[in-house]
């Protein structure tokens, strides 16, 4: 669950005590800050302290990557160390980034198809706390670009979850440009390709979702403007609801 306590916006403003507690995995992280300042190295010597001095040296080399870069070689670390059985030890850890630790060990298991990866990273994209749920798109997020037809079929069905969570993994797992990541070219170049989701999300109810279709759109309009345009013109028309006005209006931000 998400913290209660009102954290810090900037690394620089962490009290030194809820950065320990942050780093012994004793409270959730509560801002973006807070996810990217606490001390990786430590929880993983907390939560797992009969990790090899091998693999301890190669996370202490992996906290000198930017964030993203972090999360992904600890993940592959514990999953080499732990095998598939550690995966459901950080799924169920109080630590939100243990259990982002879990969704790059999804994303790093080898052989799985496409389907059966999607399953393993359901209940954390479906998690209480933010950062787990970004975390979750972003460790299948290469999987899913690379094999975008098979992913799309396979997230349709999440458009129509009861959990806004999942309905909006659906959305923000394939936005073309994406946040910290490697953008998705063949999106870029024709983002019509994934209209089903959208579409299937064109009124959602969830100021969530919501954002989430508009940025996706965001993302497209910066390279193919006309097509965002007409979306939103055959939207409005057919789906003529205050849902459907606010994605539009917040989709069409970089060209009006």
């Amino acid at each position: 669950m998400n913290s209660p306590r009102k954290g810090a916006s900037r690394a620089a403003d962490i009290p030194a005590d809820v950065l320990q507690a942050l780093s012994r995995g004793e409270i959730a992280t509560a801002t973006l800050a807070e996810c990217t300042a606490l001390d990786q190295a430590q929880l993983l010597r907390t939560v797992f302290p009969g990790l090899s001095a091998q693999t301890l040296q190669q996370a202490d080399a992996a906290c000198t990557l930017g964030i993203l870069g972090r999360m992904g070689r600890i993940g592959e670390l514990l999953l080499n160390a732990l095998g598939a059985e550690g995966i459901a030890q950080c799924r169920n850890h109080p630590a939100d980034t243990v259990r982002g630790w879990a969704c790059f060990m999804v994303g790093a298991q080898p052989g799985l198809a496409l389907p059966v990866r999607l399953s393993a990273i359901r209940s954390l994209a479906d998690d209480g706390h933010f950062g787990v749920r970004e975390w979750a798109w972003m460790a299948l997020r290469p999987h899913l670009a690379s094999a975008l037809h098979e992913a799309i079929a396979q997230l349709l069905p999440w458009t129509a979850s009861p959990s806004d969570k999942l309905r909006r993994f659906a959305c923000e797992a394939l936005r073309p440009r994406g946040v910290w990541c490697a953008h998705i070219a063949a999106l870029k170049k024709t983002p019509a390709q994934a209209l089903p989701l959208l579409q299937a999300l064109r009124a959602d109810p969830s100021i969530y979702v919501q954002d989430s279709v508009a940025n996706w759109l965001n993302d497209a309009a910066k390279d193919q403007p006309d097509w965002v345009r007409e979306i939103c013109s055959q939207w409005l028309g057919d789906t003529p609801s205050p849902n459907t006005a606010r994605i539009c209006q917040r989709a069409l931000r970089s060209i009006r």
